[in-house]
């Protein structure tokens, strides 16, 4: 492989790398927020009403949704 090669292999592999560690960061901060949300509205609280099917819950762009299955 040539130096010149090798110099753009280099570079590429750091401009992924730090896509990726974007990419991360990214997916962090949304899924912090949602998950922190999820907790304080007792999501994950083990009351098994909230848990069952016909509840009112959110979707992934914090819509309100029917959960319980197709009717």
């Amino acid at each position: 492989m040539t130096e010149s090669a090798k110099l753009v292999a280099e570079e590429m592999e750091q401009r992924l790398d730090d896509l990726a560690e974007a990419i991360q960061n990214r997916f962090d901060r949304i899924t912090e927020g949602r998950f922190a949300d999820q907790i304080r509205v007792g999501r994950f609280s083990g009351d098994r009403d909230a848990a069952e099917g016909g509840s009112v819950g959110c979707d992934a762009d914090g819509l309100p949704t029917e959960r319980g299955g197709a009717r």
